[in-house]
């Protein structure tokens, strides 16, 4: 079963971005952006924030700790949520890897899907965009 890796939590308890290193000194950033023209609407975005990785966010690592990162991120979702219970909208993008085509579905985006009920429950809708996922509080 995945674990999660100690978080480290803004100094606001209400702060928008966490980080997380995993066993391999992998460093990650999490990071909800709130929308100007609706501050009910957050972005979310995470990625690598390692210096080896010279600012590739959305690099691949491959260290087989893919499992426990995803439980790490939603655990931080949820923490998040937990101090803003009256968000309405998620947003992220699932960014394609280098190899892939930037107009299909990605391979991340099908990696997202699968944590989405595990993370929102079933109070949530999902609108698919291309690699843009919306998940929208239902009223």
């Amino acid at each position: 079963m995945p674990h999660i890796f100690p978080i480290v939590f803004p100094n606001i308890p209400s702060g928008d971005v966490y980080y997380f290193t995993t066993e391999s000194e992998t460093k990650y950033e999490v990071r909800f952006g709130r929308r100007r023209d609706n501050i009910f609407h957050a972005t979310i975005v995470f990625g690598v924030v390692n210096d080896e990785y010279k600012g590739e966010e959305y690099t691949t690592t491959n260290k087989g700790e893919l499992y426990n990162v995803m439980a790490t991120i939603s655990e931080i979702i949820r923490v998040f949520m937990s101090y803003h219970p009256r968000m309405l909208i998620y947003e992220f993008t699932a960014v394609a890897k280098d190899n892939e085509n930037e107009n299909a579905i990605t391979v991340r985006r099908h990696l997202y899907e699968r944590y989405l009920t595990g993370i929102f429950g079933t109070k949530w809708t999902y609108d698919f965009k291309g690699n843009t996922v919306l998940v929208c509080r239902i009223k």
